[in-house]
């Protein structure tokens, strides 16, 4: 039985996840940083769920989650690492040090942090995976298509993570050949991040996600997909 840690699994993107690989047979860990919303979603979606606490910004949080999962499944197959932030919402002219430090240290940091403390329960699977949840808004290329949704949009930070976030897993998967890396971009859909604005719905926006993690060690490594297909960036 495949085993997936999802994290900010309690909502939007990441419980709908869970939800749909817990129904293709994945036992799936629910990692929020929230106890209460954690242990809820896990409720929800109930045999095959589980809750694990994690806060990916505290290094002290993300090692007891890792310890976790060490001491009750003891592996994982599939990483997923989804938690996000939006980050400031001031103009560009009022951003601050500390406001790109903030959603940098959730969104890449956070990424790292993970990655690393989990690497040893991943490489006790026989076909290791992590998926990075990205987005098209770190795409230089659609972000500079008057026909792409992602243009219009101006978020200096957000964006500047995302963009981050792809290169890393590039650079991942050729670091760590022995594991595959990819990004998925979810896409223009409804969730709590915009307002629920997105033309898509939250199972449209995981099928990236769902199909990295379901996906054979003979799809590769190292790609940015959304829905359908490579995107370009």
């Amino acid at each position: 039985m495949t085993i997936t840690f999802i994290t900010g699994a309690n909502k939007s993107l990441g419980f709908e996840t869970a939800r749909r690989l817990r129904d293709l047979g994945h036992t799936v860990l629910i990692g929020a940083r929230d106890p209460e919303r954690g242990r809820a979603a896990a409720e929800r979606l109930g045999a095959g769920a589980r809750f694990v606490l994690i806060d990916v910004a505290d290094d002290a949080s993300v090692a007891r989650a890792a310890a976790d999962v060490q001491a009750y499944e003891g592996h994982i197959d599939v990483l997923v690492n989804n938690a996000g932030i939006i980050g400031a919402h001031g103009s560009a002219d009022q951003l601050t040090g500390p406001d790109a430090l903030d959603i940098l240290n959730t969104n890449v940091a956070g990424i790292v942090r993970v990655t690393h403390a989990f690497l040893p329960l991943l490489r006790r699977s026989a076909r290791p995976a992590v998926v990075n949840v990205s987005s098209g808004m770190g795409s230089f290329a659609l972000t500079h298509d008057p026909g792409r949704v992602e243009s219009s949009v101006v978020a200096p930070l957000y964006t500047a993570s995302k963009s981050a976030v792809t290169m890393l897993t590039t650079q991942y998967a050729r670091a760590l050949p022995d594991i595959r890396f990819n990004a998925a971009d979810p896409g223009y859909t409804a969730t709590d991040f915009n307002g629920h604005s997105g033309h898509q719905t939250v199972q449209e926006g995981t099928d990236a996600i769902v199909a990295l993690a379901t996906e054979g060690p003979e799809a590769g490594t190292g790609r940015f997909i959304d829905r359908f297909g490579p995107v370009r960036w």
